[in-house]
Parts: structure tokens; sequence; C-alpha cells
């Protein structure tokens, strides 16, 4: 038995080249596998090209896009 999940990881797909914050700077990898909240990424590091990275997907979302993890509630509930 197969199960399906559907997936919101937004515009990402396999294959996609993005920059990701790493260190203190910044790196550019390609998208190698995509999961519901994973991202794994290949990166070229100087003494390691093709090295694979794992990300959250909400670490790569810019920090204007991420949701707020819960709502608050009002003194009246």
């Amino acid at each position: 038995m197969q199960w399906r999940v559907e997936m919101d990881t937004g515009e990402l797909k396999v294959g996609d080249r993005i920059t990701f914050p790493f260190g203190k700077g910044e790196k550019e990898g390609t998208v190698v596998r995509l999961f519901q909240k994973t991202v794994y990424l290949k990166v070229d590091f100087p003494k390691h090209p093709g090295k694979l990275v794992r990300r959250k997907v909400s670490d790569l979302e810019p920090k204007d896009k991420k949701r707020k993890k819960g709502r608050k509630k009002s003194k009246g509930e």
C-alpha cells in the first residue's frame, strides 16, 4: 500500500538552484530530494564537491513569509 501526503513546499522543485544561509554567509545548492518538511541540497565546497546538506523547508523561506506557530488567545476565551 502506498501513502500519499499532500506537500506544501511552495515553489520548490527538484533541480532548483537556491541560495541558503550557511555559517556567516550564503551558499548556493541544487535541490536533490524534497520532502514535506525537509530539503536535501547538493552543495560544492572547496574540498568536498557534491556534499549533501539537509535543511528544513521553513529555514529556507524568506523571513517575511514565515508563518506564526500559533494564534494568541484573547482573555475572553
